[in-house]
């Protein structure tokens, strides 16, 4: 079953709306950790983005995410915030202290570089969380 509210307003409106979303939400995203933003809020904006599509186009969106395939994704994303926290820990620093991540770059590169990670991580998380969340408010959690 097609269960899609596409119209060509609305397949017009949604081809000009969702690759700024995206944009945005790439520029939200690099620019979290010295300006208002982050994680939590690119990857809303991502996952806006993928129940817009889900909205408009149904059963034949592209970006199809499963709802057990969400969950295992944001997973993945704690996961990668979590190994950042570790690394930190075994290269001899706090959790999260980014300073002591094991990469050539200076203190201050490995810093940026640490910050990026947990963003990255965050946006994957809070992304298919909400497409998870979606997908269990309109039963498509097993549609692949």
């Amino acid at each position: 079953m097609n269960r899609r509210f596409g119209s060509v307003v609305l397949d017009t409106a949604f081809r000009y709306l969702v690759p700024f979303i995206l944009v945005y939400a790439v520029y939200v995203l690099i620019h979290g950790e010295d300006s208002p933003g982050g994680g939590f809020q690119a990857g809303a904006l991502f996952g806006i983005a993928i129940v817009l599509e889900h909205l408009v186009h149904g059963d034949k969106a592209f970006l199809k995410i499963p709802g057990t395939w969400a969950v295992a994704v944001a997973g993945g994303g704690a996961l990668f915030y979590g190994l950042i926290g570790l690394f930190c820990i075994l290269s001899g620093g706090n959790m999260l202290q980014y300073g002591m991540l094991p990469l050539m770059q200076d203190v201050v590169e490995r810093h940026v570089l640490g910050i990026l990670g947990i963003e990255i991580g965050v946006t994957i998380c809070v992304m298919a969380t909400i497409v998870a969340i979606f997908n269990a408010l309109t039963g498509r959690e097993d549609l692949l």
